[in-house]
């Protein structure tokens, strides 16, 4: 039982992970965004940022006897949402600022997604746990890489 529902983890992390998009197709961003605009775009990414690395941590701390689908795909969903709301926020940061959250953004996507593509190859029960564990540490090292650099203070 504990097997098949650390697969079905495994599948929930890697199709809501693979789903990720980067933001490759936002608009570009205007050049006129006003301080208030600015500052709210900052504390949206900060945000959104501090939010990424606590589903990460949620996510690292389940256990086989913890583990849950709805308790991934809710931490997944959140991840996605952040992402789409640092996505949303860049167009209104500074030159400087909108280049470095847009590269860790994408990189960060493109990390995901390259973590899901891993989960699915192989999916046995008995290689779901290790798949699992193996998926969220990448994770976590992902957002370590591509989020940490991004100042918040």
């Amino acid at each position: 039982m504990r097997s098949a529902l650390l697969a079905i983890a495994a599948v929930t992390i890697a199709l809501a992970l693979g789903a990720c998009g980067d933001s490759s197709d936002e608009t570009p961003a205007s050049t006129g965004a006003s301080t208030g605009d600015a500052a709210a775009a900052q504390t949206t990414v900060c945000n959104a940022r501090d939010d990424i690395g606590k589903q990460v941590d949620e996510l690292k701390s389940l256990t086989p006897a913890t583990v849950t689908s709805d308790a991934v795909k809710q931490s997944l969903d959140a991840i996605k949402n952040d992402l789409s709301d640092i996505s949303g926020a860049q167009s209104e940061l500074s030159s400087d600022r909108r280049s470095e959250v847009e590269a860790a953004n994408k990189a960060f996507a493109s990390s995901v997604q390259g973590i899901a593509s891993e989960a699915l190859r192989s999916l046995s029960a008995a290689d779901a746990k290790t798949a699992l564990v193996t998926a969220l540490q990448q994770l976590e090292a992902s957002y370590k890489d591509t989020f940490a650099p991004v100042d918040c203070s």
